[in-house]
């Protein structure tokens, strides 16, 4: 026993981490993460300093791009498209205890009074669609779109609610509906983010970034939220008396050390950085000129009622335009402000609602009209709707009726409309019930929704899995069941 061997191999062994340890035995955590790879439905993995590369979808898809139009808050479905005469009957009067029965609120207490539709509605186009009078532009395209009047799910509080909608998991943690759609299918364009998002309102959703992050999928999938005013992304320009010349001497510099990194240690999130920096130096060039709004006529701005310079849903919609034209894949816009609890004049249905849906009726028209006269409608799914409804009482925070009126979060009914991409038009899949409370003929959740949606781009809902806590996971859930909801195809 030498007690200086000894003292050089412990030395040896407390430096040796466990990075080095693995990057040393038989197969490496590098050949790890390459065998790892079979999780991908397609094997593939991107190239340093790529974006995520075009793959082939399971089968012919109907459409190739989606852009998300998500009213953060929950909109109430009986003041814009369920119309329920019978609610008005009932307009005014005590709730009746079967309503309240077992029932969960967030803020109603006691006997709230029923509250009948606050606006009227007529049918329009030749579907016959029924749409309340907040919506007069909408009104002329209903025939393009499929309602689903039979939307519910099982939260009730709106960050478990939305992250339900869009990673197919209340819990935090999953994957959103646009990385797996990125890890999927990969993007088109190679000088722009696959999957991009744009907010209004003033805030993030409820839920926060989670509902366009990665989760247990490699964060290259993640969705990057841009701007509309401004640099698309913060600090995307390079600082000033730095040259594109220099910038990309730097890169390049950096790029060697994460790749010598990346040798030494197999980690995967190594290539997602240089991918990301890569990215970031192409969109120099590109977003900037992809988000430059004053290419457009003045005809399109009168169309969508943009200001450009100005944070909003109607720049964001024509933003929406523009990225689908150069093949951005996934494009999520989320407009906040529509929890019309009526606790304030800002969330009332007879005060703030007014100005949500000016602020939205006039862009989401000018985008469904503007898609169809460039021929991007029939192969982009454009998708509209909150993370659930509103109740048919009105809300009685504390017990006690409110000066502005407002309506209580009801999970077990609301709508969502469709259109372009393999959507058939003019149409309306579901029901609820007489006062619009719960859904009761071709009920869809949002497991459903995932895999119908999967389905139009070409996707196996079944088959793009990851494996990620011992389970096969994916966007469809591998708990809950899920079918495709086929009355909506084309």
């Amino acid at each position: 026993m030498n007690p200086l061997n000894d003292s050089v191999r412990l030395g040896s062994l407390q430096w040796q981490t466990r990075r080095h340890f693995l990057q040393n035995c038989s197969l490496g955590l590098a050949g790890m993460w390459l065998g790892s790879q079979a999780n991908s439905v397609h094997g593939e993995a991107a190239k340093p300093g790529d974006a995520a590369p075009m793959l082939a979808p399971h089968f012919p898809p109907k459409a190739k791009r989606v852009i998300f139009l998500h009213m953060a808050g929950g909109p109430s479905q009986l003041e814009l498209f369920d119309y329920k005469p019978d609610l008005q009957q009932l307009d005014g009067k005590d709730t009746p205890a079967s309503f309240l029965e077992g029932k969960r609120f967030a803020f109603i207490q006691g006997v709230p009074k029923m509250l009948g539709p606050q606006f009227p509605f007529a049918q329009h186009g030749e579907s016959g669609a029924w749409v309340s009078d907040r919506l007069p532009h909408f009104q002329s395209v209903v025939d393009k779109v499929c309602f689903v009047k039979s939307m519910h799910t099982t939260q009730f509080n709106h960050a478990p609610a939305q992250l339900l909608l869009h990673t197919g998991s209340q819990n935090l943690g999953s994957a959103s509906f646009g990385a797996w759609t990125m890890y999927g299918l990969g993007s088109e364009n190679q000088n722009l983010p696959g999957f991009v998002v744009l907010v209004s309102g003033g805030k993030t959703p409820s839920a926060g970034k989670s509902v366009w992050g990665s989760g247990f999928l490699p964060s290259v999938h993640q969705g990057v939220q841009c701007r509309s005013k401004g640099d698309p992304v913060l600090y995307l320009s390079n600082p000033e008396g730095v040259s594109r010349i220099q910038r990309r001497r730097a890169l390049d510099t950096l790029a060697k050390l994460n790749r010598e990194t990346f040798e030494q240690t197999g980690d995967a999130e190594v290539l997602t950085r240089i991918s990301q920096y890569e990215m970031a130096f192409r969109m120099q060039t590109s977003a900037t000129e992809a988000f430059d709004l004053s290419q457009e006529t003045a005809d399109v701005h009168a169309m969508y009622g943009t200001k450009p310079g100005e944070e909003s849903f109607a720049n964001n919609c024509l933003l929406a335009r523009r990225l689908a034209e150069r093949d951005v894949r996934f494009i999520q816009l989320f407009h906040w402000g529509w929890d019309s609890h009526g606790a304030g004049a800002n969330e009332a249905i007879n005060k703030g609602f007014h100005d949500r849906c000016r602020e939205v009726d006039q862009p989401m028209t000018a985008l469904l009209k503007d898609l169809d006269q460039r021929g991007l409608l029939e192969d982009t799914l454009v998708v509209w709707g909150g993370e659930f409804g509103r109740t048919p009482m009105r809300e009685n925070r504390g017990g006690r009726e409110m000066k502005l009126i407002g309506r209580d979060h009801n999970p077990g009914a609301f709508t969502m409309w469709f259109a372009g991409g393999g959507i058939k038009p003019g149409v309306s899949i579901g029901h609820t019930d007489d006062i619009g409370y719960e859904a009761v003929e071709n009920k869809v959740s949002p497991h459903d929704l995932h895999a119908t949606l999967q389905h139009l781009l070409g996707i196996d809902h079944h088959k793009l899995t990851y494996m990620s806590q011992g389970l096969p996971q994916r966007l469809s859930n591998v708990t809950q069941p899920s079918r495709i909801v086929t009355d909506m195809f084309a």
